[in-house]
């Protein structure tokens, strides 16, 4: 699992995937949620906004897992 740090308290799912280079686009994020490919700690997400702080862990189905770290 690869940690992917990020410089704020918080950060909203899709950023967090085209800061992390996981995803393209909002749109791509928002693909991918529609399909239920998305989880955090575990749980499958409905928002591509859900706001996201260290120690969170996102996985999509067949891609792999990231790890939310503090800078």
């Amino acid at each position: 699992m690869e940690q992917i740090a990020i410089n704020t308290a918080t950060i909203q799912l899709d950023q967090f995937l085209k800061w992390a280079g996981i995803a393209e686009s909002g749109g791509q994020v928002k693909e991918m949620v529609s399909e239920g490919l998305v989880t955090v700690n575990g749980l499958t997400v409905s928002e591509r906004r859900k706001k996201l702080q260290p120690g969170d862990v996102v996985a999509i189905k067949g891609c792999g897992s990231w790890k939310v770290a503090g800078a």
